[in-house]
């Protein structure tokens, strides 16, 4: 097999690194890949191994050397240690990366084999392909006052690892839920459902989320609803939930572990990230927004569909959704280092949807997906104002018109009855909007997912507001 080159797919090859970005330590402050030496065995397993064998006469190294050598442009983006034949972590030694461009190997007398350990410190991202090449010469040794000159030259190409999403149709690993005022038996909730799961939940405290509120599973995620707008009254600035992280992996032959990714949006959750994720086999990466985060940065506008084929072309994997501004000139988009990013990781190539009509402007308040037993194992859930009208035209027909509305658990709120809510042009006239912009998603998702209609689940849903301040959720939402 060539290691020359690196090939994607089930009948390519090609070595793969993991960006080491772990904490095993728990005394350092940052990910692994900040600190230019090995303290622990855990450490040296998140490493890919290069083994430079030797054969032949010994006397062929007298008038030669082997120089492991990386590329300038290469050199921030990998570290290599190296132990010499022992094999002690105490003795392993950062020779290359950084400032390291070269080490002269010395092959063992009685060891053909020398085992170098290899981590990556970049995902790819706008200006790295994700391709890194360590090279092999052997140089003759001239005599005295003569410059060594090369006689061969060997290489092998080595891929980082991905970030990779997770959709919300996996099985959850870990459930993540805040403690904020008056929300107790919510939490509770959340506990007994992951202990009847079997899956472990960590509660993040009021101090730690300074009344941030969010909830987050690992592979996949369950969310308490975004605060609505009062109906038929001004809309209540929205709370931003399970918005300031998003959860997947990284993943090569010998070892696959979580990376949580950390949003440009710092707000009271900002610092749990690395304080309570990044850990042992808990990676983390972050990107920023130079040019300022707005909403659109918060990864309730950062989702992923299950696995899909489009047109033959297989996503074994999904593909990313993040909302812009598209098809509206101007607006917010989110930010480019992001975009960049997810881009860049290559296996989930994102789809851009129109999340920008709504005030928030995420993806996540008007699509989701969820498991079904038959077609392409999911159904696509969209929120749908023109079905929530024809669900109550039905009821009024049925004599239920006078029914208030948002009984349970709103009390603060006013209580339309069916009636009052249809009789409303107003909102009937903003709901047509709202829903304009869903069709025109709807067109994209089908299109870029490779979906039929029956592949797609119309949710009642009504919006308010207005084409300037955005939509609102007029009850709980999909989130």
């Amino acid at each position: 097999v060539p290691q020359t080159s690196w090939t994607w797919g089930p009948d390519g090859h090609g070595a793969v690194l993991l960006v080491n970005c772990d904490r095993d330590e728990a005394a350092a402050e940052g990910p692994d890949s900040e600190d230019s030496a090995v303290r622990s065995y855990s450490d040296l397993q998140d490493m890919s191994q290069l083994v430079l064998r030797t054969r032949g006469p010994s006397a062929t190294f007298s008038g030669h050397r082997l120089l492991l050598h990386v590329d300038f442009g290469d050199a921030d983006k990998i570290r290599v240690f190296y132990g010499g034949s022992s094999g002690e972590l105490e003795k392993l030694r950062h020779v290359l990366g950084g400032s390291k461009l070269s080490y002269s190997v010395r092959p063992g007398r009685h060891r053909h084999d020398s085992v170098f350990y290899v981590e990556a410190l970049a995902f790819p991202d706008v200006a790295f392909a994700g391709l890194v090449s360590l090279h092999l010469t052997l140089l003759e040794s001239p005599e005295k006052g003569l410059l060594e000159s090369p006689i061969f030259t060997d290489s092998v190409v080595f891929r980082v690892a991905p970030w990779i999403m997770t959709p919300n149709t996996a099985a959850p690993l870990e459930v993540f839920v805040c403690s904020v005022d008056g929300n107790e038996e919510f939490v509770a909730a959340v506990g007994a459902l992951a202990e009847r799961v079997r899956c472990p939940l960590t509660v993040c405290p009021a101090p730690q989320n300074r009344q941030d509120r969010w909830i987050q599973v690992g592979a996949g995620r369950a969310r308490p609803p975004r605060a609505a707008a009062e109906p038929g009254g001004s809309p209540n600035p929205p709370s931003l939930l399970q918005d300031e992280v998003e959860f997947g992996y990284i993943q090569a032959p010998h070892k696959t572990f979580p990376v949580v990714f950390d949003s440009p949006r710092d707000l009271g959750l900002k610092d749990f990230p690395v304080k309570s994720i990044l850990g042992p086999d808990f990676g983390y990466v972050a990107r920023q927004a130079p040019e300022g985060a707005s909403s659109l940065d918060s990864f309730g506008n950062l989702e992923v569909s299950p696995p899909v084929t489009v047109r033959g072309k297989e996503y074994p994997l999904g593909r990313i959704l993040i909302g812009s501004s598209f098809p509206r000139l101007g607006g917010r988009r989110m930010a480019k280092a992001v975009r960049d990013f997810l881009v860049a990781q290559k296996v989930q190539a994102p789809v851009e949807l129109f999340s920008d009509w709504l005030h928030v402007g995420h993806v996540d308040e008007f699509l989701s997906f969820v498991p079904a037993p038959d077609r392409k194992g999911f159904r696509l859930l969209l929120a749908s104002p023109s079905a929530c009208y024809q669900l109550l035209k039905e009821k009024q027909e049925e004599g239920y018109g006078e029914a208030p509305m948002f009984q349970a658990g709103l009390d603060r709120v006013p209580k339309p009855t069916i009636n009052e809510i249809l009789t409303n042009e107003e909102l009937r006239k903003f709901n047509d909007y709202a829903q304009s912009c869903i069709s025109w998603n709807r067109d994209i998702l089908k299109r870029c997912l490779g979906l039929a209609e029956p592949d797609i689940l119309d949710i009642p849903q009504l919006f308010q507001g207005d084409p300037t301040l955005g939509a609102l959720a007029f009850f709980p939402n999909m989130v």
